[in-house]
Formats: structure tokens, C-alpha cells, sequence
């Protein structure tokens, strides 16, 4: 099976996962995560219908959001300091924000290209010590003073699942859903409007994602690899 058509397998699935949930398909979008591909990778999944890409590295995401501008590039990785002016000129959206001096970095950075750039605050649900993200107690005071910066926009939360486990996977996706609707309650109108997003879930746990309202999944494997076993 080509990229083309397990974009397209997966795309379905999604879609079909969405319904299940009752939601409209549109409701949920895949990004692609094209991390461990090259360029003919990627043109392989736009050909399949992909328009979203996950990057986690600057020295990817730079230039294949140069080859493939028609395409929207979101960055998913560790955030560096000294490389925040080249994500924030690449980036359509940052799913790993966690610290404020970051997203200080990337208001800077966005307001010398004359943009708002979107993101969203990593939380780190699960409690792993291996994962990245901000703690759910704190990040409600994290959401309000980023939403606060000028040429920044908070567009909802991220988080990663504890691997091999779909009823820990559940409860960290539940976790997010639940502390997303908190914080959208407490913020002011105009930042809660724009407030709604939750990036959960990967190849292997998408599926517990979209029932507990998942609006963005991020699937790699499942569209890249041809050894990915469901």
C-alpha cells in the first residue's frame, strides 16, 4: 500500500471514527506526521488528499514548508530557544508550547513578521516524567498569560497519552477534555472563542481520542510506515 492510500485509509477511518462519536467528520483533522520522510514522502501524502503535516524538528519543518507552501506545517517538538524565529516563520500552528519565556520568544518572533501565531499549551496529563508539558494545576495561569501576548493566539491544549495502555490513554484524553472545558469557562470571551482545540492522539491511540473530543490527531506511522501493524 502506497502513502497516497494509507493517508487515505486513515483519513477514512477517522472520518468514519467521528461519526461514530456524532460529530461531524470535519470536526476532527489529521495531521500527518511526516518526521521520518523526505520531501517525495510528503508529495506522496498530498497526492492522497493530506493538507496538514507534523514536524518536531526546525531542521525539517523549514524546508519542507519551503517545497510545499499549499500545505499547512505544524510543529509538534521540543521547542529550542534559538530556533523559535525559524518555527514561528514556518509554523501555521505549535502544539508543544509549555513555558511562558517561550511563548515571550515567539510573540517577539511573530510580531517581526507581522503575524499572530497559533499554538497550543502541551499539558502533561499522564504525570510521566518522560513527557514534556506543563502540569493541569498550572495550566490555566499558562493559558491566561500567553492569550495575553499580543501576536500570540491560545488555540487550545496538547497532550501525549502513556504508550501501550488505551484505558490510560482514555483517562489522560478525558483529563484534557475535562481541564480544556475548565479553563475555556474562566477565560474572557474573545480568547474562549478562539479556545477550542484538543490535539490527542497518535497512531496507536487516535481511536480512544475522537469519542472524548479530540479536533486534531496526529498520525505518523500509520501513514508513513509500511511495517505499522494496527
Amino acid at each position: 500500500m502506497s502513502i497516497a492510500e494509507r493517508y487515505q485509509k486513515v483519513a477514512a477511518e477517522v472520518a468514519e471514527a467521528a461519526v461514530a462519536a456524532g460529530r461531524a467528520p470535519e470536526d476532527v483533522l489529521l495531521v500527518a506526521v511526516s518526521k521520518t520522510v523526505g520531501p517525495e514522502g510528503v508529495a506522496e501524502a498530498i497526492e492522497g488528499g493530506a493538507r496538514d503535516f507534523g514536524e518536531n524538528r526546525p531542521d525539517q519543518i523549514v524546508p519542507k514548508s519551503a517545497a510545499f507552501p499549499e500545505a499547512r506545517w505544524h510543529f509538534i517538538g521540543n521547542i529550542q530557544s534559538r530556533r523559535i524565529s525559524e518555527i514561528v516563520a514556518s509554523a501555521t500552528l505549535i502544539h508543544s508550547l509549555y513555558q511562558l519565556r517561550h511563548a515571550e520568544k515567539i510573540d517577539h518572533a511573530a510580531a517581526e513578521l507581522s503575524k499572530v501565531q497559533d499554538v497550543l499549551i502541551e499539558v502533561n496529563v499522564s504525570g510521566e516524567a518522560s513527557k514534556s508539558g506543563v502540569a493541569p494545576a498550572e495550566a490555566a495561569d499558562l493559558v491566561r498569560a500567553v492569550a495575553a501576548l499580543s501576536h500570540v493566539s491560545v488555540r487550545g491544549l496538547m497532550t501525549m497519552a502513556p504508550a501501550g495502555d488505551a484505558q490510560a490513554a482514555r483517562e489522560a484524553f478525558a483529563g484534557l477534555a475535562e481541564l480544556a472545558a475548565q479553563i475555556r469557562a474562566q477565560l474572557p470571551a474573545e480568547d474562549a472563542a478562539v479556545f477550542t482545540e484538543l490535539s490527542m492522539g497518535m497512531s496507536d491511540d487516535w481511536r480512544e481520542a475522537v469519542p472524548l473530543g479530540a479536533t486534531i490527531v496526529r498520525v505518523g506511522r500509520a501513514i508513513f510506515s509500511e511495517s505499522y501493524q494496527e
